[in-house]
């Protein structure tokens, strides 16, 4: 018989919603290489008392995950989707103003779920529409802030995703997003490579007391 642990959880920014402390990554490289991995591992962390997933359109692991929810469903491991957090990612080439919400929806199809808990930009950066994994340098566009972040919020808005949040955005980026935002994002997650730059360059305080003062979880994503 497995042991089942109990992850506490913490306050989502200025939501009111909570987000688990401790959460299940799916990333493999390459992408898409172990999906039946993917979804037994998932299947695994859901009987041992893991409720937070993380996913990504690009990790191509949002299909296995959404396969292990039904099938935790079906073997009774959780009673509700409900009782689970999931989170996803927008790709960089689907970092334009007009492409959020069908990237949104594409995530919901190959989950199989009507909404998710949280939905990130994925980085502070934009690639030429539809430009794919890999990328060269030639595909790199500025990310427009505004016009984005406002179909993050119309996903909210419609219920798609219950918070909105950001990925590896340093103060600068976090200011420029707050300047035109209505709906403050939720959390800012960040990488351990990204933090270790951060570390570097001296910045690492600068950041944790920024999202300290305007609301914003720091999500540390290992």
């Amino acid at each position: 018989m497995k042991t089942m642990v109990s992850i506490p959880e913490a306050p989502l920014g200025s939501t009111g919603k909570t987000i688990p402390l401790v959460g299940f990554g799916t990333a493999q490289f390459p992408f898409g290489a172990a999906t039946e991995a993917v979804k037994e591992s998932v299947v695994h962390a859901i009987e041992v008392g893991y409720r937070h997933f993380d996913t990504a359109a690009i990790y191509q692991s949002e299909e296995p995950l959404g396969e292990a929810i039904a099938q935790a469903l079906r073997l009774g491991l959780i009673k509700s989707r409900d009782e689970l957090f999931i989170t996803s990612k927008l790709w960089f080439g689907h970092a334009h103003r007009q492409l959020v919400l069908p990237a949104l929806q594409t995530s919901l199809k190959n989950l199989g779920l009507e909404h998710i808990d949280l939905y990130l930009i994925h980085f502070p950066v934009s690639l030429k529409p539809g430009t794919g994994f890999p990328f060269s340098k030639e595909d790199i566009e500025p990310l427009d802030y505004e016009g984005v972040w406002e179909a993050m919020e119309e996903c909210q808005n419609l219920g798609l995703t219950k918070s909105i949040g950001v990925s590896n955005f340093a103060c600068k980026k976090l200011e420029r997003l707050l300047a035109t935002a209505k709906i403050p994002p939720a959390v800012n997650q960040v990488s351990p490579i990204i933090l270790i730059n951060y570390m570097y360059l001296k910045i690492k305080t600068e950041l944790f007391n920024y999202v300290l003062y305007k609301l914003i979880n720091l999500i540390i994503c290992i």
